[in-house]
């Protein structure tokens, strides 16, 4: 089991040719939303999810999250049973923002820059379809809690909505549309 540290904004701009970014095509739904226990498809992997409530301590970010890998057939029979909207998206992988850090910070955290440097934290853009087409999401996840309190978002970011349960796919996944 570990903790899952991350942070999710709004998009003002998408990045220019979104065509040379390697992506994942997922879909998921939920067979419980609190705790969050999904089951999703990337691609041709199959897993259901255990999404722990967050910390309780404040000021805190992660939360517990456990993978356990599913087969086609299991994904499936779950899928089936799941209540609410399926959620489909593409999500691209890109490069983390270059002025994310600064100079010194990162020269002050080896283990950081290196995990940036092999393309560990990177900026996840979900671009959602079918019934969310339109609604478009980054997410950041970070090896620790300081990593996340001093990244500077992208320019291309909107806003910070980190913890706003609007913006959860669960939540989406009971949305009335």
């Amino acid at each position: 089991m570990g903790v899952e540290i991350e942070k999710k904004f709004l998009v003002s701009v998408l990045p220019e040719d979104l065509s040379v970014y390697s992506f994942h095509m997922i879909e998921q739904a939920y067979l419980n939303v609190h705790p969050a226990i999904r089951v999703r498809r990337e691609d041709d992997i199959y897993y259901m999810t255990y999404k722990g409530a967050h910390s309780q301590n404040e000021g805190e970010i992660g939360q517990v999250e456990y993978n356990m890998p599913l087969d086609k057939a299991s994904y499936e029979h779950l899928l089936a049973k799941a209540e609410g909207n399926v959620i489909k998206k593409k999500r691209y992988l890109i490069p983390l923002n270059e002025d994310a850090y600064s100079v010194d910070y990162l020269n002050d955290h080896d283990m950081l820059k290196q995990k940036i440097k092999d393309k560990e934290v990177k900026i996840e853009l979900d671009v959602f379809e079918d019934m969310f087409e339109g609604r478009v999401i980054a997410e950041v996840e970070f090896p620790d809690e300081e990593s996340a309190k001093m990244y500077r978002p992208a320019s291309w970011f909107k806003c910070e909505v980190t913890g706003d349960p609007k913006y959860s796919n669960a939540s989406m996944s009971m949305e009335k549309i």
